[in-house]
């Protein structure tokens, strides 16, 4: 692992992010958030996302540094976000760091977003070490890979349509929540009853790890609608803990299982929905069940930020010149 400032950049989707590490240890983590804007248009949209990147870069950037207590002269290499995700949203990063790098004379290092994800365990368990099996988990990917080293990843599951965190976000806004719907979905979330929600739990078949989540969310969709017809009310708050507790025993069902079958004793969970207080429940209780040690970020890591860009960045062997491009799709497993 080097020892040496690094300053992370990330802008995937739609947080500007940027960050200085040193080895495990965060000196500053700035982000700028784009989520009241978006929230008008209940989610993303990429143009605005991109343009937004380009209007705070260059002062968090600034912040950053000030924050840390450095200045540019005493950064090392810089790290960068550069697969997957919104394309356009990448390039405003990916282009700001490749000029930074140049300007500095340093390494610019990329890095693949989920590959991140995890690094965020390495900041809240310093003492964490691979070999392990990770859940990654988010608005766009939901994977079970075993990490037999920092950079050496075997997806053993997936989904096979929809996210985790696509199926919380579609549901929700089918609810009536406002986005970000996963989020708010957990906060109204009460106490799960399938005889009055009777929500299917998905398999795939012939693939007993695999996800799907796009009937579940379709399931629900329909229910809402075949309720309204009937001038029936949904309880919104009972229908999002029965949602968030199925797709919570679906991660859990095929993570612990997985760790069973690999007799690996260590679990990681990561992305933007480990945040979820469900999920967060019933995989330590599952955990605890079955001697296995589980990890997760800490919350304030647990969406997208650059710290944990920074953080994996120390254990990337992979070096980029001018001629880096953003990938709006990558393998966990590729190299850059």
């Amino acid at each position: 692992m080097e020892e040496k400032y690094i300053l992370a950049i990330e802008s995937s989707c739609d947080e500007t992010a940027v960050a200085i590490t040193k080895g495990r240890t965060v000196l500053a983590n700035e982000i700028a958030s784009q989520v009241e804007e978006h929230k008008l248009y209940g989610g993303v949209v990429p143009e605005i996302a991109s343009r937004r990147h380009c209007e705070a870069i260059y002062a968090l950037t600034e912040k950053a540094l000030e924050t840390a207590g450095i200045t540019k002269n005493d950064i090392g290499a810089v790290a960068v976000t550069a697969a997957p995700g919104l394309i356009g949203a990448l390039l405003v990063g990916v282009n700001f760091a490749k000029g930074l790098a140049m300007s500095l004379n340093v390494p610019l290092i990329p890095v693949h977003h989920l590959r991140a994800h995890m690094a965020a365990n390495y900041i809240s368990a310093p003492e964490l070490k691979p070999p392990f099996l990770c859940l990654l988990v988010s608005g766009g990917n939901t994977v079970i890979a075993r990490v037999t080293d920092y950079t050496k990843f075997e997806i053993l599951a997936k989904t096979r349509d929809d996210a985790a965190g696509e199926c919380f976000d579609k549901a929700a806004r089918a609810m009536g929540l406002s986005y970000p719907g996963g989020v708010t979905l957990d906060k109204i979330a009460t106490k799960p009853d399938f005889k009055e929600y009777p929500l299917p739990f998905p398999k795939v078949e012939g693939s007993e790890y695999d996800f799907s989540f796009s009937g579940l969310k379709t399931a629900v969709v329909n229910l809402i609608h075949n309720r309204e017809q009937k001038g029936l009310s949904v309880d919104v708050p009972v229908l999002a803990a029965t949602l968030r507790q199925r797709v919570a025993q679906m991660l859990v069902n095929s993570t612990i299982g997985l760790a069973k079958e690999t007799a690996l004793k260590k679990v990681v969970v990561a992305g933007g929905v480990s945040a979820n207080s469900e999920l967060r429940r019933l995989m330590t209780q599952a955990a605890n069940e079955n001697n296995i040690e589980l990890f997760f970020p800490e919350l304030k890591y647990c969406g997208d930020n650059a710290a944990m860009v920074g953080v994996q960045a120390c254990y990337e062997k992979g070096r980029a010149n001018a001629g880096l491009n953003a990938r709006a799709t990558m393998d966990i497993g590729e190299e850059f």
